[in-house]
């Protein structure tokens, strides 16, 4: 009755032409290649206005989107949506207890990853569009604003606790961190961007370096982020913690530091937030019986996820450098996942425990997010090998749900709990029933963004 109603009512309203005007602009695709075109920022392969006519700029005459942005983009989420809805009840499809990696470790900084690439490449265009710095800051402040107050109040996990309320209301989360991450990425890339840096007409010292020497200021910026990360991970004072404390608490290490679980970390989220206002489960009470709660996605881990945007952000650099010279972008790709494989290999000494700084994706840990970065920078190389260049693959069906990022993740979260993405198992013990439940699930959201795609509605903000 109430959908019948909202159609109804909504036929009568597309009778108005004001109003049908301003939804067929919205959901004119035309529109969207020229605004940042996906609620993270999507890039446009066309440069219009540009007069540059070296053949290194961007052909005018194309208009076509990197599909390997949106492939990757979309290989993230519906990986990302799988391991949410339980990934069989695989434990390789589980997030890990503290240190190491699984398949479920992987995704949320690969998304992180895209959204750095995606903000180079969206900002880029607007600014050739005319569009002018105050206007495009303003977008940014919106979009980041929107993301955190749908984190907030749409995809808490609290509400099992009961309505919402400030009492048991979690503040951080995954979208909250997205859109604090694109709020200060994006917002560092328009403040440094310089006009010639992208075609090559400014003069560097060091030609080898022309994706990075034009922004020193950003580098400055983020490594005095990850100076701030360190000195507060192993300098600050946690009360009954030794400092620099790393570990789970609960029973890890002998039961010496039971409530000392994530260490700095750990102790800042329930000093600033308070411990109902953050995560009450971690992966880390399982194995270890930790009875603190701790976020995954706190403060301290957010620096570290700024600097994983940030090296996104250095692949759409390369992009919008090299545009189409596609060997050169390859390359660079390449050195930069050799550059970080070899800070992971020094940091965790190729060792899951026994490293400086072992890998660790509750913590965020610096080997982390290097580690990370080197496998995106490799998967990223390989989608635009096979989609971009080559075009062996149209990046089906990946690359539907990577136009409707938000519209998948918030509609997944909105309706885990409803059929027909989850029904009643006879065997709730069955890694087959869960595994056919959780494709199921998956499969759908893959169908509802190739409709979606179809019909040419794409939900940004």
């Amino acid at each position: 009755m109430g959908i019948l109603a909202i159609l109804i009512v909504g036929r009568l309203f597309m009778k108005i032409d004001p109003v049908r005007n301003w939804v067929y602009k919205k959901l004119n695709p035309r529109e969207t290649d020229r605004l940042i075109n996906s609620e993270l920022g999507s890039p446009n392969t066309t440069d219009s206005v540009s007069s540059d006519p070296t053949p290194r700029l961007w052909s005018t005459a194309s208009r076509q989107r990197l599909r390997s942005l949106d492939t990757f983009r979309g290989l993230s989420l519906i990986i990302m949506v799988f391991v949410n809805y339980g990934g069989g009840k695989y434990w390789f499809f589980k997030h890990e207890s503290w240190n190491g990696l699984t398949v479920a470790d992987l995704v949320f900084p690969w998304f992180v990853f895209i959204m750095g690439t995606s903000i180079s490449l969206s900002l880029s265009s607007m600014l050739r569009w005319g569009s002018s710095k105050w206007n495009v800051l303003r977008k940014i402040l919106w979009r980041s604003f929107l993301l955190i107050l749908l984190g907030i109040i749409v995809v808490n996990p609290n509400y099992c606790l009961g309505p919402l309320s400030w009492d048991n209301l979690r503040i951080p989360g995954v979208l909250q961190r997205l859109g604090f991450t694109y709020l200060v990425v994006a917002a560092l890339e328009l403040l440094f961007t310089r006009a010639g840096a992208e075609s090559g007409a400014l003069e560097m010292p060091c030609p080898a370096l022309p994706d990075i020497l034009p922004y020193w200021p950003q580098w400055i910026f983020i490594l005095m982020l990850e100076v701030i990360w360190l000195c507060l991970t192993f300098l600050l004072p946690v009360p009954g913690c030794p400092r620099g404390y790393l570990g789970p608490g609960g029973i890890g290490d002998f039961g010496k530091y039971p409530n000392c679980t994530g260490g700095a970390a750990g102790y800042i989220d329930r000093l600033l937030l308070g411990e109902k206002h953050i995560y009450q489960h971690p992966s880390s009470s399982v194995i270890y019986q930790t009875t603190m709660p701790y976020d995954p996605e706190g403060i301290l881990g957010t620096i570290n996820t700024i600097f994983m945007a940030f090296l996104g952000l250095q692949a759409g650099k390369i992009i919008l450098f090299y545009k189409d010279q596609h060997k050169h972008i390859m390359s660079r790709f390449f050195i930069w996942s050799i550059v970080m494989g070899i800070i992971s290999a020094i940091l965790t000494k190729c060792s899951k425990e026994e490293g400086f700084i072992p890998i660790n994706k509750n913590l965020w840990s610096i080997s982390y997010v290097t580690t990370m970065s080197c496998f995106a920078f490799i998967l990223l190389l390989l989608i635009y090998y096979l989609v971009d260049v080559k075009r062996l693959w149209s990046g089906a069906p990946f690359f539907y749900p990577g136009m409707n990022s938000i519209l998948v993740y918030i509609g997944h979260e909105v309706f885990e709990n409803y059929f027909p993405f989850k029904w009643k198992m006879q065997d709730s013990q069955s890694h087959a029933e869960h595994l056919t439940q959780n494709l199921t699930a998956t499969t759908l959201w893959v169908i509802i963004s190739y409709l979606l795609y179809r019909r040419r509605i794409f939900w940004k903000i």
